[in-house]
């Protein structure tokens, strides 16, 4: 099962706006809760750049399945400060690109809070997986094995 968390946090190094943690079906995003949210949304945009570039995971769009590598469209997710819901965040998909739009009346721990019962819910859609040591991760509940 997937699972994606954003906390705002105290305790990120002095300069560090945003820490993204990838673990097999977890990524955690620590926000620092000081931080001006305009800020953290334009380090949040370079940070998961940077995690997409050297993780693996993918959407079903459709019959594709789309990737980093996929030509003309690769995988991406952009953070966008504009208001679609009144302090709130909201997701919107198309192939290949995620936009995030963030009301800018939110503080970063408004954002943070904001954002997770949207993952949530964009998780459940069942369209993204992630390639964790050879094995598919994906929105389905884990059996317990013994």
């Amino acid at each position: 099962m997937l699972d994606v968390t954003y906390e705002a946090v105290d305790d990120l190094p002095p300069g560090r706006l945003a820490d993204i943690g990838e673990e097999r079906g977890r990524v955690l995003v620590r926000l620092d809760r000081t931080a001006p949210l305009a800020e953290v949304v334009r380090k949040l945009n370079i940070e998961l750049d940077g995690l997409l570039r050297s993780s693996h995971w993918f959407q079903l769009w459709e019959d594709e399945i789309v990737s980093r590598d996929t030509p003309g469209r690769p995988l991406s997710v952009q953070y966008l400060l504009e208001r679609r819901i009144p302090f709130a965040s909201y997701m919107e998909e198309r192939k290949g690109l995620v936009s995030v739009y963030v009301d800018p009346a939110l503080d970063t721990a408004g954002f943070a809070a904001s954002i997770n019962p949207a993952l949530r819910n964009f998780l459940d859609g069942g369209c993204w997986f992630q390639l964790y040591a050879g094995e598919i991760i994906d929105n389905s509940p884990e059996s317990n094995k013994v």
